[in-house]
Parts: structure tokens; C-alpha cells; sequence
């Protein structure tokens, strides 16, 4: 009988098949058998680890998140360190390469109504949601207006939205034209810190952003 870590190695690769087959062949055709195939093991294996398809697509989803947002729980945890303009530009890089991600996975939940349902009724539960990334920076600029790096009269939930917004946009339309425009690649830093300049803007104190 396979031991805990056997069992935990196998879920991950599932996952991983998973996620490689929505990506690859989008989330309809992205069967259990086709799941199966790519991961190595059989049906059967899969719902010894997940209940049905929704459960393991919800899996999947909820591994796009870590890196987005141990970069957020950073910011929080260290307000006032860096520049705010840096930080932000390392934000928006991290948020457009989860947004292209989570894009792929998420577009299809809305051709299944079942599987939609699935992920609002595990979001609800368990406090998470989309409106959750821009809540959090909203916080960290907050710190920073408490601590003078970001002007007091600015509105930082809409600042908030601002950046994630375009990240969440550009990452949505390289995904729905298939391909990168010329001159532009949808992760790289020069993207990140411009919309992170461009957003300080409407932020920064009068005397100057920091």
C-alpha cells in the first residue's frame, strides 16, 4: 500500500497532467482518460484522489495562486522597504505571469456552468476570491501612505485596481490572440515597470515618488 509521500507525489502529478492538458487542449477536452494518459496512471487513480474532473480543475486553479501571492504577502509583511515604484514593478511582473497562468483555466469554467458553480461555491468558502489580490495591495499602500510614500489623498483601492487590472488585461489579450504581439512579451519586466511608473503617478506625494 503506497505510504503518505507516495500518495502526495502521485496527487501532484496529476495535477501537473492536468494543468498541462487544460493548457494544451482547453478545459472541455480536457478529459480524465486525457488526464490519465499524460500523467502516467490510470482513471482509476485519479478518483482515488479527486472526487470528479471539477474537484481536480479546482486544483489545479488554486496551484496558479502561491507565487502571486507569497509576492503580496511580502509587500505586507515589509511596507516601507525598497521603493514603492520597484515594488509595484515586481508585483506586476508577478501578476501578469499568474494571470497568463490562470487565464487558460478559468476562461473555460464559463462554458461549464457545473464547474463555474464548483469554483464560486470553494472561493466562498474559503474567503478567497479575484477581488482578494486587489484588497491586499490596496492594504500595502495603505502602509505606505500611513508611513508618507504615497500621497494621503490618494485613492489607493483604485490604484490597486489600476495595476492589477492592466496586468490581468494583458496577460488576457496575449492569451486570446494566440500569440505575442511584435516588440512586446507578455512577462517581461520593461511592462512591469511601466504600468508601476504609470499607476505612482496618481500615488505618489507631491514632492516626488519614492
Amino acid at each position: 500500500m503506497p505510504g503518505p509521500g507516495q500518495s502526495q507525489a502521485t496527487r501532484e502529478r496529476i495535477v501537473d497532467a492536468a494543468a498541462e492538458v487544460i493548457e494544451r487542449l482547453g478545459l472541455a477536452r480536457a478529459t480524465t482518460r486525457e488526464i490519465a494518459r499524460a500523467a502516467g496512471y490510470s482513471e482509476a487513480t485519479i478518483y482515488k484522489h479527486f472526487r470528479d474532473k471539477g474537484e481536480l480543475v479546482l486544483e489545479v486553479v488554486s496551484e496558479r495562486l502561491p507565487q502571486f501571492v507569497a509576492a503580496l504577502k511580502r509587500l505586507l509583511e515589509h511596507p516601507g522597504e525598497g521603493t514603492v515604484e520597484g515594488n509595484l514593478a515586481d508585483l506586476a511582473a508577478e501578476a501578469v505571469a499568474f494571470y497568463a497562468r490562470l487565464v487558460p483555466v478559468t476562461g473555460g469554467l464559463f462554458g461549464e456552468p457545473a464547474l463555474l458553480a464548483g469554483h464560486q461555491e470553494m472561493m466562498a468558502a474559503s474567503g478567497g476570491g479575484p477581488h482578494r489580490g486587489v484588497e491586499g495591495l490596496a492594504t500595502y499602500l495603505r502602509a505606505e501612505q500611513r508611513l508618507g510614500r504615497v500621497d494621503p489623498g490618494a485613492d489607493v483601492e483604485a490604484g490597486a485596481a489600476l495595476l492589477l487590472g492592466a496586468c490581468f488585461q494583458r496577460a488576457f489579450l496575449v492569451a486570446l490572440a494566440g500569440r505575442v504581439p511584435p516588440g512586446i512579451e507578455p512577462h517581461d519586466t520593461r511592462f512591469a515597470a511601466g504600468v508601476a511608473a504609470t499607476v505612482l503617478r496618481g500615488l505618489a506625494p507631491r514632492h516626488g515618488a519614492q
